[in-house]
């Protein structure tokens, strides 16, 4: 193997280790990444880890300065608001494939995720998250669009950070037991093929989440 390739295996370690610390929140949002520290931490020299972080900046999850700071890209109104504008486009459609095109192993996924299910709130914290997260990747992945599947991935990663500050919010404290409810009406008509149906509540679903609630809070808090 050959020390470029040594590096660009390296830096994909880096790079899923950087990711996953800031999609759960380990690294915060706006601060500064001591790259050095965090190659040692990592061992393996600064050259992977650079070659990660230019990765990451080119996706929008850091953001590099003239001074060659690194810091975790901030959290705004802005953002969340368009990451739900591009969820209400996408998942929709996915929701409306998958129920054309599922097969009856990913009908036993999601029937399973459904099962794991609990409502997302400040109760259950992380753990809803998670399964929230698992349940409705179980919908979509069954549209077998591989290109709605990965830009899905990714606005799910983005959008996480932004449901976690819902959990602090007044919001977190609800009960969400119609969200809940929502989820397994939206197996049932899947599973029915009732493509149509299907997108029509996730649409519904995902206008009055836990996530278009944050934006309308950022949104307040920005005017204010």
């Amino acid at each position: 193997m050959t020390s470029a390739n040594v590096f660009s295996s390296k830096g994909g370690l880096a790079y899923t280790e950087l990711r996953q610390r800031i999609t759960s929140g380990g690294l915060a949002p706006g601060s500064r990444l001591s790259q050095y520290e965090l190659a040692e931490e990592m061992g393996m020299s600064i050259t992977p880890l650079r070659e990660a972080i230019r990765r990451l900046a080119s996706e929008d999850w850091v953001v590099m300065d003239a001074h060659r700071d690194v810091r975790v890209a901030p959290m705004s109104a802005s953002e969340a608001r368009e990451l739900l504008e591009v969820r209400l486009s996408l998942e929709p459609s996915a929701t409306e494939l998958a129920a054309q095109r599922r097969t009856e192993r990913e009908i036993a996924t999601m029937q399973a995720a459904a099962e794991e299910l609990l409502p997302v709130t400040r109760t259950w914290g992380e753990e809803a998250i998670t399964a929230h997260r698992a349940f409705h990747r179980a919908i979509y992945a069954a549209s077998h669009n591989k290109v709605m599947i990965r830009l899905l991935d990714d606005l799910w990663d983005k959008a996480d950070r932004y449901r976690r500050i819902g959990l602090e919010l007044p919001a977190g404290a609800e009960p969400r037991t119609i969200d809940l409810k929502q989820h397994h009406q939206i197996l049932e008509l899947v599973i029915d093929g009732d493509g149509a149906a299907a997108a029509e509540l996730v649409r519904s679903h995902v206008r009055n989440s836990l996530g278009a609630t944050v934006t309308g809070t950022l949104e307040d808090r920005e005017r204010a």
